[in-house]
């Protein structure tokens, strides 16, 4: 385990030692976590991962792939007409036993 001191500058800002910037990956920008334990302060870096926005016709895909069962399916078609949309244009498996859309 490495130990070295840092100081705490204006607004709060923090150097981190070269080695442990090295060690670690970080670069300028770096996004870290901040928590609070008992014995002092916890930091590490943070995971960001993308958020995909869903359009109308990609929850549609999931409300028709998703139905398990004929009810299921029959539901999740109405539920993707509500969405203004053609549940035979969007690409799909139908469960066993389900009626056309």
């Amino acid at each position: 385990m490495i130990a070295e001191v840092s100081r705490v500058g204006k607004r709060g800002t923090v150097v981190l030692p070269a080695s442990l910037r090295r060690r670690f990956g970080m670069e300028e920008g770096a996004l870290l976590m901040a928590e609070s334990h008992e014995d002092g302060i916890l930091l590490r870096p943070a995971a960001v991962v993308p958020m995909e926005t869903y359009s109308p016709a990609r929850k549609a895909e999931f409300l028709l792939n998703n139905a398990v069962t004929p009810a299921d399916y029959q539901q999740a078609v109405q539920d993707v007409r509500a969405l203004g949309l053609d549940p035979a244009q969007i690409k799909h498996r139908k469960p066993k036993g389900a009626a056309r859309a």
